[in-house]
């Protein structure tokens, strides 16, 4: 094999999933020399953003809860008649332009999924199928991109088996369609940013009574503060340092001085109490919810303590009909395809996995992984981010991790297992690692502006590697459309 044949082969990447971490790590593997092959198991680019992949769980009436700032890449905004808050599928036909854009599209093999990834003397070899037939491909260089929110994951209610209501009993992955649930009463049990935004949905769209079950009632979050997303006070670079260097109790007591400002206690609405200690209550966010438990067109119940029929008890002692039951649990680890052996060597088990940065694992050079974690705030800023540092990692923009930095980084990974990330201290962790953060490398007044503004993709394209030169013009129009207004001199 001559010398120029093995280096196109030390080139070649497979991606598996071309959702929108698949893409974005593409684009940065293609900027850095690499030659990447999506391999997407649908008919079409866009992973869960795209309604029709059976993968997804998307219903067709959903909007972004996350603005527009910060559910975009920066090498391609939305246009001029996008929403704040975009359609779903406004997103999915922003994911198709970014893969048209950056050439992508070229290199996918829709149709195709993984069944097997196996180590390979010569990297990793990938058992495929696509139209019936399987096929072995070997490739030195593997990323699972296949997205963390497919394998829907219901907990155990005695006696759910034998729910006889006509609406039945599902997951928030499939729910689908508010027609269904007209003229019906319905449980939303979850108390996710899923479970609050279906639960208003059906509230008004139709639905003949809604009611909630959360084991705990989280503090919730409106999407805008006077008219302003609200990543623009909540998801800022200044709150990410913060929350970096406070004490959790310290950090504890201001999140929740401002939830209580802005969003308000539930119980004020109408809702249960929740805990108040916020760590232990948690977040969420929904516009409606709240103010829709306010006018009495949502119940609240505590945890559900069985099910007979289309009877429900509850915690409380209380119990109730419904026709439909929709479970916003949460979701489990979907990686059917690994070995064995790879299961392992990377700790899988339903709710994560061990990798150093999330990202590598320092017995399994040359594979990579793309978004599998749990997240508060918007994921396309740190799928941008994490596919820089894979990208630059590879391709020596920057020095990779050594091993003692990846076992280090492994147990630290073992430690938080389970846990959520928030978006703009991952974005900030991210950036370091990919060299692209600004901190200390702009002028005050640009600093200031990140500092109080939300954390976006674009806000890391000032510095480093592929600095972009109109960042720092769309960082300011950005902060003057999106940011917080200042009113009366204030």
């Amino acid at each position: 094999m001559g010398l120029k044949k093995l280096e196109d082969m030390l080139d070649r990447v497979a991606v598996i999933g071309a959702g929108p971490g698949g893409l974005v790590a593409s684009k940065f593997l293609k900027g850095q020399g690499f030659s990447p092959t999506l391999f997407e198991a649908h008919s079409s680019v866009g992973g869960q953003w795209d309604n029709t992949n059976p993968m997804s769980g998307v219903w067709p009436l959903m909007r972004t809860n996350t603005a527009r700032m910060v559910t975009r890449f920066s090498d391609l905004d939305h246009g001029d008649g996008i929403a704040i808050f975009p359609r779903n599928t406004e997103i999915a036909d922003y994911l198709r332009s970014y893969a048209a854009k950056f050439g992508l599209d070229e290199n996918t093999q829709t149709g195709t999924r993984l069944q097997r990834l196996d180590r390979n003397p010569n990297g990793w070899t990938l058992r495929l199928e696509a139209n019936g037939q399987v096929r072995e491909e070997i490739y030195p260089r593997v990323v699972i991109a296949t997205g963390a929110y497919n394998r829907p994951a219901i907990p155990a209610v005695p006696g759910l088996d034998t729910f006889s209501g006509d609406a039945k009993a599902i997951h928030a992955f499939h729910y689908k369609n508010p027609e269904a649930y007209r003229g019906k009463r319905v449980l939303i049990a979850g108390g996710n940013i899923s479970s609050l935004e279906i639960a208003s949905d059906l509230a008004m769209l139709g639905a003949a009574s809604v009611s909630t079950a959360m084991r705990r009632q989280r503090y919730v979050m409106p999407k805008l503060i006077a008219g302003t997303p609200v990543e623009s006070y909540g998801f800022t670079r200044a709150g990410a340092i913060y929350q970096e260097t406070a004490s959790s109790e310290d950090w504890a007591a201001a999140t929740k001085a401002f939830v209580l400002q802005y969003g308000g206690n539930p119980a004020w609405y109408g809702a249960p109490e929740p805990d108040a200690d916020i760590r232990v209550a948690g977040t969420t966010g929904s516009q409606n919810f709240l103010n829709l438990v306010a006018e009495n067109r949502v119940s609240c119940f505590p945890w559900i303590t069985g099910i007979e029929g289309r009877n429900v008890a509850f915690d409380d002692g209380r119990t109730a009909e419904f026709d439909g039951i929709v479970f916003g649990t949460g979701y489990d680890l979907n990686l059917p395809f690994l070995s064995d052996e790879l299961r392992e060597t990377l700790e899988v088990d339903r709710k994560g996995i061990t990798l150093a940065e999330r990202t590598f694992h320092p017995q399994t050079p040359g594979l990579a992984f793309m978004g599998l974690f749990g997240q508060i705030g918007p994921y396309l800023p740190v799928l941008e981010l994490q596919a820089r540092f894979l990208a630059y990692s590879w391709g020596g923009a920057i020095p990779a991790m050594d091993q003692t930095a990846l076992e280090s980084a492994c147990e630290t990974s073992r430690n938080s297992r389970g846990k959520d990330a928030y978006q703009h201290l991952q974005c900030l962790n991210f950036g370091r690692l990919a060299g692209a953060d600004p901190e200390g490398r702009v002028d005050p007044e640009l600093a200031q502006i990140l500092a109080d503004n939300a954390v976006t993709a674009i806000s890391f394209r000032l510095v480093g590697p592929e600095a972009l030169p109109d960042a720092e013009a769309q960082i300011r129009n950005d902060a003057r459309r999106f940011g917080r207004k200042h009113i009366g001199g204030q």
